[in-house]
């Protein structure tokens, strides 16, 4: 029986060996790893694996920005993320991910996704598929002035700045920000600070 090839694309050491031996003793798949994108690419075209398992947050490059040239190539892959808001899920899915879970998820759950993307179906995290499911995240909702609020915000802009930026008074930017939080499904300006830096490291929303 031929066992399943996986490709772990991700830069963290730790990440990698815990993945690595998950999915080899439960699944007894054949785990091969990089840490970046341009080895990461390398190791796909020249192994051809089952499923990529594949990060966003990696060095160079960035892995939305990957993601196409995997899909391009015809691999299948499952995106494994810190990120749990949905805004990155839908650029993911968009992207042609297969499949989208966040790193809270359950070893079961994970190893269910790997299975599922191996064979060309979805599989969406639930809690996430639900949000996308309920419309909390569309594209199409981000006005201008929201994606000039996250390149701003981005950029380390503070609010009286912001202000300044778009010529707006500092209570409007608060009362805009806090409309944004709540497009995006994020509950503190940290949150939505950290997508900024996120959106702007790979890709526009």
């Amino acid at each position: 029986m031929t066992r399943l090839e996986v490709l772990l694309i991700d830069d963290h050491a730790l990440v990698r060996a815990a993945l690595s031996r998950l999915l080899s003793e439960a699944m007894g798949a054949v785990v091969r790893e990089a840490a970046d994108t341009e080895a990461g690419l390398a190791a796909a075209r020249a192994q051809r694996p089952d499923v990529v398992v594949l990060d966003l947050s990696l060095p160079q490059a960035g892995g939305l920005t990957l993601l196409p040239t995997l899909v391009a190539a015809g691999l299948r892959v499952l995106v494994l993320s810190m990120h749990t808001e949905p805004i990155f899920a839908q650029r993911a899915l968009e992207a042609g991910a297969l499949g989208y879970v966040s790193k809270n998820v359950a070893p079961p759950e994970l190893i269910e996704a790997v299975r599922l993307v191996a064979q060309g179906r979805h599989h969406i995290e639930p809690r996430i598929a639900q949000a996308l499911a309920l419309g909390q995240v569309d594209g199409a909702a981000m006005t201008p002035r929201d994606l000039e609020l996250l390149r701003l915000l981005a950029e380390g802009s503070s609010l009286g700045e912001i202000g300044q930026a778009l010529g707006l008074s500092y209570k409007t930017v608060a009362n805009n920000l806090s409309l944004l939080r709540d497009k995006l499904n994020v509950s503190r300006t940290a949150d939505l600070i950290r997508l900024a830096i996120g959106l702007r490291d790979n890709g526009p929303p």
